[in-house]
């Protein structure tokens, strides 16, 4: 076994990003076989990063490529290995490297074309295609600007949808570079690899790359990254951490305001009910004192009729009407 590991970020960084020809012919061979588009041209934007690992903050490479029909891409390529917010992190991606582009006196038919292809070992999508390409489309699958006019992709590989035991012969190119990708620590302990790189071009090439990061002098280097990468992975699950706490505690706050209102409203609602019975307690007094005075006009109606005065006299008496009286009377 060797200690060059394509799935170490450092190494994937180093092998298809330094500022040198081996490593750009091997990353247009990577882009051609995964964009499935003949590449012309390919710069580095970050190649200076490679150079002084110390200061590699992950296994990102930002790329201007020009495709055989002249076409310019805006290309981020990653390597990512666990599933950490992934459709959210690449999304973000693909919508800063699209604004990312400088469009001052410029119109928008302008833009370039903006990639990100990301290469991950976890299964992630829900199929059987190992690479798949995301595009703006509708719940029914409609494109939303044509073909010609889509300027936004996002291209991912999960590699640990290979069948790593399909024989070498029926698998293509796409299979047999992940297939490296995945075991080219093994050298040429791995039939398969030692199979590759004996009859492929592009594994050959591959190969040189990886034989130069292969002896003891790298071993501390790429361990030494790694655990940069590490500590980078664990600071954004702290902040992940933060903000889901700062979330919570805005939650929270928002929980007591409320409940401060409903305090306030029920103490409302309970004000409002002792208003409520005390009016139908001054209605309840009103009525008894009422019925009081019916029940002495009722008594007094009564004399009066023994003592022979009429109906008539004693309704102009009390001015009240004689249904009235006969009413009180009953």
């Amino acid at each position: 076994m060797r200690s060059a590991n394509l799935l170490n970020d450092f190494a994937f960084k180093y092998v298809f990003g330094e500022d040198c020809k081996e490593a750009n012919d091997a990353l247009k061979s990577l882009l051609t076989v995964f964009l499935e588009r003949k590449v012309n041209h390919v710069v580095v934007k970050n190649s200076e990063m490679v150079k002084d690992y110390s200061k590699m903050k992950s296994s990102r490479l930002d790329l201007l490529v020009e495709f055989n029909d002249k076409t310019t891409v805006d290309l981020e390529m990653q390597l990512r290995q666990t599933k950490d917010n992934l459709p959210i992190r690449f999304s973000y991606y693909l919508a800063r490297l699209h604004g990312s582009q400088e469009l001052e006196g410029k119109y928008y038919g302008e833009l370039k074309e903006t990639i990100v292809l990301v290469f991950f070992n976890v299964n992630l999508i829900d199929n059987h295609r190992m690479c798949n390409t995301f595009t703006l489309r509708n719940e029914e699958g409609l494109s939303f600007v044509e073909e010609s006019q889509d300027r936004m992709k996002l291209r991912t590989v999960e590699m640990a949808k290979l069948d790593l035991n399909k024989p070498l012969e029926d698998m293509n190119e796409q299979e047999k570079m992940i297939y490296y990708f995945l075991n080219c620590h093994k050298g040429m302990e791995d039939s398969k690899i030692k199979m590759m790189i004996e009859s492929d071009e592009v594994i050959q090439m591959l190969e040189k790359r990886v034989e130069t990061i292969s002896d003891d002098r790298w071993k501390k280097i790429i361990e030494d990254f790694q655990k940069l990468h590490e500590n980078e992975e664990r600071m954004e699950l702290q902040l992940e951490i933060e903000e889901a706490n700062k979330q919570v505690e805005e939650a929270n706050k928002r929980a007591e305001v409320a409940n401060k209102r409903a305090e306030v409203a029920n103490k409302q609602v309970e004000e409002a009910n002792k208003r409520a019975e005390e009016a139908n307690k001054r209605a309840d007094e009103s009525d008894k004192k009422m019925d009081q005075m019916n029940q002495l006009m009722k008594l007094g109606i009564k004399a009066m009729l023994t003592n022979g005065m009429s109906l008539e006299f004693i309704s102009k008496s009390l001015s009240k009407s004689e249904d009235e009286i006969m009413e009180l009377l009953k």
